[in-house]
């Protein structure tokens, strides 16, 4: 009894620890070398439908770290904009602990964590840019070669490496559908999952069934989310005919950054 009192104590004060509770979120960030007072704003897009950002809400960097706390209901893909730094940075916005480390010199490097979805999310992309790799590496090697071309108007190397690159960029774009679904079937909780069954359903010639076969796996909780429920919706039209299945096309397909 005196251990088992014990270990319920531990977890207690495990729970307790937490910062947040239900539906809140706090983003906990580190700015090292921004300068004092410099504007972060949180946004989110536009709920409207009419395209753009809207600003959630703003905070200043103090000593090299910002905080921003809130509410949320279920996760939806957030950026938050830099004063010192033109490109956003994209994440998950959800509840729990959000960690984000900001790499001024090279925002596409900060680091995310803290929570399921931003740590998939991250993984997620790793492995997209081992995918892409190829392609990255061929345009690598070969951007030098293209300038002189174009230069010198050889039209002969121009067309020979256009025609290497675009059988580099169909492979890729085969193996990154394939990794697409792959992840959706063994990962019926993260978010990624339900964009990914999402931006499949928009292409016409996409299997429903499979879309429809892996969708049924995901957790409930991710079924109840907008994409989730757009997922079910949008199978339920094409199911129900082609007239009815003349919905509003889905969300892209989170790209790796």
């Amino acid at each position: 009894m005196k251990k088992l009192f014990l270990l319920l104590s531990a977890s207690a004060v495990l729970f307790s620890c937490s910062k947040v509770g239900k539906d809140e979120y706090i983003i906990t960030g580190t700015a090292n070398g921004i300068e004092n007072g410099k504007t972060i704003i949180l946004q989110a897009q536009d709920p409207s439908g009419m395209g753009g950002l809207i600003n959630i809400d703003t905070v200043k960097v103090e000593n090299g770290k910002f905080e921003i706390k809130g509410k949320v209901t279920e996760p939806a893909f957030h950026v938050l904009q830099l004063e010192a730094a033109n490109q956003p940075i994209p994440f998950i916005l959800e509840s729990g602990e959000i960690n984000i480390e900001v790499n001024k010199d090279s925002i596409q490097n900060t680091k995310i964590s803290g929570t399921y979805n931003n740590d998939e999310y991250v993984k997620f992309n790793e492995e997209m840019k081992v995918v892409q790799k190829k392609l990255m590496d061929f345009q690598k090697a070969n951007m030098l070669k293209m300038n002189q071309a174009q230069q010198t108007k050889d039209t002969a190397t121009i067309n020979s490496l256009m025609q290497q690159y675009q059988k580099i960029q169909e492979e890729v774009g085969t193996n990154s559908k394939a990794k697409y679904i792959t992840y959706a079937e063994s990962h019926p909780k993260s978010f990624i999952s339900a964009l990914i069954i999402q931006s499949m359903l928009a292409d016409p010639s996409a299997d429903i069934k499979k879309a429809e076969s892996i969708y049924n796996g995901f957790e409930d909780e991710l079924k109840n989310t907008k994409p989730g429920k757009a997922i079910k919706e949008r199978i339920t039209a094409i199911t129900a005919g082609p007239s009815a299945a003349a919905t509003p096309g889905a969300a892209p397909t989170p790209a790796a950054k």
